[in-house]
């Protein structure tokens, strides 16, 4: 009896320390962190067209949609629609900072074509 619960309870450890590492790995954890910080981070399942990617950066949260098309020799991620999803959080923001972010989502998908919503579609068509 004695035995089975030692048993038990070192389960139980190894339990908590598997919950606890799985929490500190935690993706969403992580974007959700960057978003309090203000700092960025990229949020996407790359393998899973169907899925959404996240990104935050300088306390703004965007969204992005993918669509699986056609290139030359592949299906790939074609077209990409991005959005904010408060667009009183780009005070601030330049045209610079949605280049960045335009390279950033580039790097995971180079044969995509990025389209923004208003405003910002507005602010990158302006000279």
């Amino acid at each position: 009896m004695a035995l089975l619960f030692r048993l038990v309870i070192i389960a139980f450890i190894v339990y908590l320390f598997y919950r606890g590492i799985r929490y500190l790995v935690d993706p969403k954890r992580k974007l959700d962190e960057a978003h309090e910080k203000e700092s960025y981070y990229f949020y996407d399942d790359v393998k899973n067209v169907r899925k959404n990617f996240f990104i935050t950066y300088k306390g703004a949260m965007f969204e992005g949609e993918k669509y699986l098309g056609t290139t030359d020799n592949a299906f790939e991620v074609v077209s990409i629609f991005v959005w904010v999803k408060d667009e009183t959080t780009l005070q601030g923001f330049t045209k610079d900072d949605f280049h960045f972010l335009s390279s950033e989502i580039y790097s995971n998908y180079p044969q995509a074509e990025i389209s923004w919503k208003n405003p910002i579609e507005q602010l990158m068509k302006a000279r």
